[in-house]
């Protein structure tokens, strides 16, 4: 749909036009109106009868031709006329037919419907696509837009006020949808329905412009309207309409008091500036002063870390001396510690040594008896065996003796050589150990222990 153009008022109206521009006129308007009803140029015609009508007497002609007199004359003349009559007529009907069911066919545009009438009188509504009409006599009156939101601007002149000062222009925008298109169209169509919203529009923006201040007049710019778009779909529903979208654009104040308002705002720049110099110079002053007393505050936290450096180092030396002091007392300590456990290791020692020397001589003299046993054994072994051996003759005859006299012979030779010593002296008496020789090897064998 086409809007108005600058400050000027959308205008509403229906155009009769063919099928062909039906969907031109529904998108763009005709010289900037608003077409939302349009009233197709009708093509259903009766004149596809007059060849139906000829088909049928050219039939009936034929058959009528076919009918020969009783004494059959003419019959070949006859004939050959209803052939002829037969495919003429033939040719007039389907003629006919074709133009019926051309003439028949609807499309309806998308995003429209459209009003179907029979004899003047409203049956129903078609939707969108092709239809066919076979009835003669109905035929599709009007063609409405419900689907698109149109928009319109209605410009209201010299509104007053609250102080009854008259504004220069205030711009209206609204966005409208058919909802209804046989209400539409039966209750008020598109002409009338201009003029209605026209007043309502203005009635509507004169009473709100009634209830605000002349200087405060900018702020209906961009303003919540829905109190007036309620107020318009209250009024406009009984049509089939309803309000989708409004909403004030702008907002025109005369000429004077638009000087008045530059001098006002020039002043409160003026103003604004002013205080913003202000601003900028105590905000600088106070910078100043911050900064002072941050450098202040810096040269305090650096004594102080002084101060802190110096008591953390005289504590440092005090805990320095304290340890040297603990070093050298625990240093003190663990020396007279060393000496007495040295002292006690000694003794203990010393008491060890006396102990196992006790043993030692204990175990010594056990040893030395057990030398003097074995020696004294040694020595009866030796002197036992040097000492004479026996002789034992057997002379008595007793049982298992030998009383030959070979034996006896035997013995006598052998005794003497028995008895002899080794040397060649006599046998003597053997005698014991020296009891002074034992003493003294003992004592020499306790020394050596």
């Amino acid at each position: 749909m086409s809007t108005a153009v600058g400050s000027r008022r959308s205008v509403i109206s229906e155009e009769v036009a063919p099928w062909s521009d039906i969907p031109q006129l529904l998108r763009g308007g005709e010289a900037g109106t608003l077409v939302p009803v349009i009233i197709p140029k009708h093509r259903r015609r009766v004149w596809w009868m007059v060849p139906f009508w000829l088909g049928l007497l050219a039939v009936t002609s034929g058959a009528m031709a076919t009918v020969q007199a009783p004494d059959g004359t003419a019959g070949e003349v006859f004939d050959t006329l209803a052939t002829v009559t037969f495919v003429c007529g033939l040719l007039f009907l389907v003629v006919g037919a074709l133009w019926w069911w051309r003439s028949s066919i609807v499309e309806i545009e998308q995003g429209t419907n459209g009003i179907l009438t029979r004899y003047g009188a409203i049956t129903r509504t078609l939707d969108p696509g092709r239809h066919y009409l076979w009835h003669p006599w109905s035929r599709v009156d009007f063609v409405v837009d419900t689907a698109t939101e149109i928009p319109y601007s209605a410009p209201v002149v010299a509104c007053p006020t609250r102080e009854n000062v008259p504004l220069r222009a205030i711009e209206f925008f609204l966005k409208f949808r058919i909802t209804d298109a046989v209400l539409f169209v039966r209750t008020i169509g598109a002409g009338n329905f201009d003029l209605v919203l026209s007043n309502a529009v203005q009635d509507a923006i004169r009473q709100r412009g009634r209830r605000v201040r002349t200087e405060q007049a900018y702020d209906l710019r961009g303003s919540d309207v829905a109190d007036m778009q309620e107020l318009l779909n209250r009024q406009l529903s009984r049509y089939g309409v309803r309000i989708t979208g409004a909403n004030i654009p702008d907002v025109q104040l005369p000429a004077q008091y638009q000087q008045h308002l530059a001098t006002r705002e020039r002043v409160a720049k003026e103003a604004t500036a002013y205080e913003q110099e202000w601003g900028l110079s105590r905000k600088r002053r106070i910078d100043s002063l911050q900064m002072d007393i941050e450098r202040a505050k810096k040269v305090r936290d650096a004594r102080i870390v002084e101060v802190k450096a110096a008591l953390n180092k005289a504590r440092e030396q005090v805990a320095q001396l304290l340890e040297e002091q603990e070093t050298e007392a625990q240093n003190v300590r663990f020396e007279i510690e060393t000496r007495g456990r040295s002292g006690l290791i000694a003794a203990e020692n010393e008491a060890r040594a006396q102990r196992t020397l006790a043993q030692a001589y204990r175990d010594n003299r056990a040893v030395l008896q057990y030398e003097l046993a074995r020696r004294r054994l040694d020595v009866g072994a030796e002197l036992a065996g040097k000492a004479p051996q026996p002789v034992v003759l057997r002379t008595d005859g007793s049982a298992g003796g030998d009383t030959s006299a070979l034996a006896t012979l035997l013995a006598a030779q052998l005794l003497p050589r028995l008895t002899q010593l080794p040397g060649g002296g006599t046998p003597q008496a053997p005698s014991g150990p020296d009891p002074a020789a034992v003493d003294e090897a003992l004592s020499d064998v306790w020394q050596r222990k």
